[in-house]
């Protein structure tokens, strides 16, 4: 399966972008994860989607949501007040799963990221 995230940008405190995942083979049956990470750290797990349900971390409930279009194999993360700690490279994940998980390493299939700069 390959990933290809896009959708980042720079914007100003409060502002809002949506990133897009799009994958090379049908992944509606699998979990699809968003991570991110900053220079010297390591994955944050942020948001899952899978099994009809959405799952965020803390930090980003009531601000990101997680949605996707099985027909476009794409999933999406609409990112709105998006506050100066949200500046990362996001990376858009999945795997043989059919259960959530946050864990970084029990997603097998990885995109290339894409940059969110908040200033």
């Amino acid at each position: 399966v390959q990933l290809v995230e896009s959708g980042g940008g720079s914007v100003q405190v409060g502002g809002s972008l949506t990133l897009s995942c799009v994958a090379s083979e049908d992944i509606s049956t699998f979990f699809v994860g968003w991570f991110r990470q900053v220079p010297g750290k390591g994955r944050e797990w942020v948001s899952t989607i899978g099994g009809g349900a959405t799952f965020y971390v803390d930090s980003v409930k009531g601000r990101f949501t997680i949605s996707s279009d099985n027909a476009k194999n794409t999933v999406y993360l609409q990112m709105n007040s998006l506050k100066s700690e949200d500046k990362a490279l996001y990376y858009c994940a999945t795997g043989f799963l059919w259960r959530f998980t946050a864990t970084e390493l029990e997603y097998n299939y990885w995109g290339q990221g894409t940059q969110v700069t908040v200033s």
